[in-house]
Parts: C-alpha cells; sequence; structure tokens
C-alpha cells in the first residue's frame, strides 16, 4: 500500500532512531528555555509592577511568586527526568522489551495462542502499569509536597490511594478493549483501513462523551443539583435569554481533592450541563462539610486559609460574568471548531500511520527485526514520528485557544458583565495564586489561557 502513495527514503534504522532522539532533545533544549526564562521573571519580580497596583495585594502576591517559583524549579527537575527516562526507554529498545514480556505473560498465564490482538493488549496493560509507576513520584511530590505546603491539597493519603486505582481500573476498561479494536481494524481494514480507524476513533470519542458524565465522572466526584434560589434562577434566565438548552446545572464537590476553582459545560444537542466547582461559589457549603470521615485534619488546610475576611470563592455576580463567558464559547462555536479540527488531525495522524505502517526500518529501529506489530508501529507514528508535527500543531492550538478565550471574554461584556468578569478573573487569580506577571514568550508558548493583565486589557477598552 505504502508504495502507491509516498516513497519512503531508504535511511538505515540507526539514523531514524538517532533522528528521533534528537528532536525530542530539541523540543525539551527549547522548552528548558522558555522554563527558565519564566524562573527568571519569579525570582527577578519581587514586587507588585505599578500596573498592578490595587489588583493585587502585597501578601497576595508574594505567595503568588514563591508558589510559582516552587512550581517552576519542580517542572524544571520533572522535565529533565522525563527526558532521560524517554531517551533510556528508546536507546535500549522498551518497546521490543515489553512486547516479548506481554508474550512470556501470557504464556505462563496459560494462552499459548499466537494472537496479535490478545498481545496487543497484554502489551497495553504492561506500559500502563509501566506509565503508572513513572508518574507516580511526581504525582506524590506536587500533591502532598508542593500543593499542600501552599494550602491546596485536601486529599488524605487514602483518598490519594483509592483515586488512583480507581483511575488506574477505569482506564485498563475502556483502553484495553479500544487497544483489540484498533488491531482488529488495521488486520481487516484492507488498503484504506485508516479511513475505518478515523470513523471507529470518531464515534468512539462521540460515545465516551455521552456516556462519561452519567457513568465515569461520578466514579471520582460527587455531583449534586445547584439548590434552589436565586443564583440557579439567574443562570437558568442567563441559558435561556442565549438559547442555551441547559439540561442539567450540577455542583462539583472539587473541595475534596483541592481549593482550586473551575466552570465549564459539557453535553450534545439539548442535553447540556453546566458545571461548577463548589470551591468557585462563596457561600456554597459542601455536603460532605460536616462529614468527619472526609472532614477529620486535611493536611492541606492551613491557618491562612482561616482567617477573616479571606473568603474564597466568587459571589453571585461574579459568577454569572464567569459563566457568560463559558456559554460566550458555545455561542460562537468554539467548541465545535474545536471537534472539527481535532477530527482533521486525527484522519490526518490514521493517514501517515497507513502510509508507514509496512515500513520496516521503522520497526527495526526500535529493535523489532522480524516482526512489524501494529499496535507497535501506531505508538511509533502517532509518538514519534508525528511529534515535529504535534509540537507546530501545539503552538497553533494554543494560539487560537488564546483568540477564543479574548472573544469569549467580549462576549460576557456585551452581555453587561465586563466589571464583575474583571472582578471574577481577580478573585480567581488571587484565589489561585496566579503569578500575573509574564515572560512573552513563554506565555505564548505554554499559556492557552491570556495572562490576566492581557484579559483585564481588553475588558476595560471601549467598546
Amino acid at each position: 500500500m505504502m508504495d502507491k502513495y509516498i516513497s519512503v527514503p531508504e535511511v538505515d534504522e540507526r539514523t531514524l532512531l538517532y533522528s528521533i532522539l534528537g528532536f525530542l532533545w530539541l523540543e525539551y533544549i527549547w522548552e528548558f528555555y522558555l522554563l527558565r526564562r519564566q524562573h527568571s521573571v519569579y525570582r527577578e519580580t519581587k514586587e507588585v509592577p505599578q500596573e498592578l497596583k490595587g489588583i493585587l495585594d502585597e501578601e497576595t502576591f508574594r505567595k503568588a511568586r514563591l508558589y510559582s517559583l516552587d512550581k517552576s524549579t519542580f517542572n524544571l527537575y520533572k522535565e529533565l527526568v522525563q527526558i532521560l527516562i524517554s531517551t533510556a526507554f528508546i536507546l535500549y529498545f522498551g518497546f521490543f522489551h515489553f512486547w516479548t514480556l506481554s508474550k512470556t505473560l501470557l504464556i505462563t498465564i496459560g494462552i499459548e495462542k499466537d494472537d496479535e490482538i490478545i498481545q496487543s493488549v497484554m502489551f497495553g496493560f504492561i506500559t500502563n502499569v509501566y506509565s503508572t509507576i513513572i508518574s507516580l513520584p511526581f504525582s506524590v511530590y506536587n500533591t502532598f509536597v508542593l500543593e499542600e505546603k501552599f494550602g491546596f491539597n485536601k486529599q488524605t493519603c487514602g483518598f490519594f490511594i483509592k483515586d488512583k486505582i480507581k483511575a488506574f481500573i477505569v482506564g485498563q476498561i475502556i483502553m484495553l478493549p479500544l487497544i483489540a479494536a484498533v488491531v482488529k481494524i488495521v488486520q481487516i481494514g484492507g488498503e484504506y483501513f485508516f479511513v475505518y480507524l478515523w470513523l471507529f476513533a470518531m464515534l468512539f470519542t462521540f460515545f465516551l462523551m455521552t456516556v462519561y458524565p452519567d457513568y465515569i465522572a461520578p466514579l471520582f466526584d460527587k455531583y449534586t443539583a445547584l439548590p434552589e434560589g436565586e443564583l440557579r434562577n439567574r443562570i437558568e434566565e442567563l441559558a435561556s435569554s442565549l438559547k442555551f438548552p441547559l439540561y442539567e446545572l450540577y455542583v462539583v464537590e472539587g473541595s475534596k481533592r483541592s481549593v482550586h476553582s473551575n466552570a465549564y459545560f459539557y453535553g450534545f444537542f439539548k442535553k447540556k450541563r453546566i458545571i461548577l466547582f463548589d470551591t468557585l461559589l462563596k457561600n456554597y457549603t459542601p455536603i460532605n462539610k460536616t462529614d468527619s470521615s472526609e472532614k477529620k485534619e486535611v493536611p492541606g488546610e492551613k491557618e491562612a486559609d482561616k482567617k477573616e475576611g479571606e473568603a474564597k470563592g466568587c459571589s453571585d455576580d461574579e459568577v454569572i460574568a464567569v459563566l457568560g463567558h463559558e456559554l460566550g464559547h458555545w455561542k460562537l462555536n468554539h467548541v465545535l471548531k474545536n471537534i472539527i479540527i481535532m477530527q482533521i488531525n486525527l484522519f490526518l495522524m490514521f493517514l501517515v500511520f497507513g502510509l508507514l505502517s509496512q515500513y520496516k526500518t521503522m520497526y527495526k529501529s526500535f529493535g523489532f527485526m522480524e516482526e512489524k506489530p501494529i499496535l507497535i508501529g501506531f505508538f511509533i507514528v502517532l509518538q514519534f514520528i508525528f511529534s515535529p508535527y504535534n509540537t507546530v500543531l501545539g503552538f497553533f492550538l494554543t494560539s487560537l485557544s488564546r483568540r477564543f478565550e479574548f472573544q469569549a471574554d467580549a462576549f460576557a461584556k456585551s452581555l453587561g458583565h465586563a466589571e464583575c468578569l474583571c472582578a471574577a478573573l481577580i478573585k480567581l487569580n488571587s484565589d489561585n495564586l496566579g503569578f500575573p506577571v509574564n515572560d512573552p514568550l513563554f506565555s505564548r508558548w505554554y499559556h492557552s489561557h491570556p495572562p490576566l493583565l492581557e484579559r483585564l486589557n481588553a475588558l476595560k477598552k471601549a467598546a
């Protein structure tokens, strides 16, 4: 099939391998440079800049600076460790050894049939275990050291462990049948299997988005209907005025994990749901507030959080302004545009995989001298061959997201919520200890949401 479409230059497998590694390191060096630039901003900006006077108080600015410095230092070390682990995994043919191990484990449990689908599922399970083990130390440090130091973490050790186990099990239930389906589609799909693969991926994505709110999300967090009252009435009026098909209005008890706050909506057609984090609502009391089993000795609760006058969350007016912004994304079709971009990107990735699926050098570069396992080729193409493309696409999507955020802010302003949205942005920035001073290059590369000052200036401009 490949010969019909493209002519791949014959290169030595080591050359291809080192080319892949070379780009991964170039990308790491570039991102390390950006992280260092931003780290310097955190380190050198010790006073509230003139343009922020009256927006952020000195104490909040100081805490935000220290929090950002610690996060930046953590990320610098984390990125270094991850690139070293990835390099070792590639150089020592990690995929090949995991593939061999998967066959050995199947034989051990009495499955000696040479079936690529079954072996692919076992391979997927092994790689998921490996990824979980590798990421666990970073997750533990981030939760129980970094986040807890600044009063954000609300998880007990038991809650954390239970959550991780639950997430792993749910992940396997979803991913392992998906792996089997991908391999089967490639096996029976013929010359244009990538088209069927794309159609399957699209349907599976929509299916997952449909079942997630009712069957997956409640496994991890408690969702309760927003109580009747003024706030609920105002949200329903806002949705009705925009013809937003509000189906359900929930509060998620995110305070069991963290004091970070958020709001979002999801759902298809006439079944749209709006989700508010309880930490977003100043006057909301979580149902589990009086539950001693959940409340007992929360490690992340700092004395500073208990000071009078430091109540976190937004007022009702500010919540309505935030939802005006979120519904602006819907009204301006930002969600639909992102879905279209995602589907075009998926089709392109599957097409390239189809063109390279029989490219022997690609498999040899990762230690497969005889076999050409479908799942291995899939991983190599999507994770490594596509790496330069993903980097460029990521920057494009970040820039597009920033544009969408400005547009959603302008939409909220058109509804008359500019002043309250400004207040909400400042409040959320303070509650989450966001550092408002950014290196321009770092911000352009990483921030899918424009920095606080840029959003405030845009909202304050004359219509």
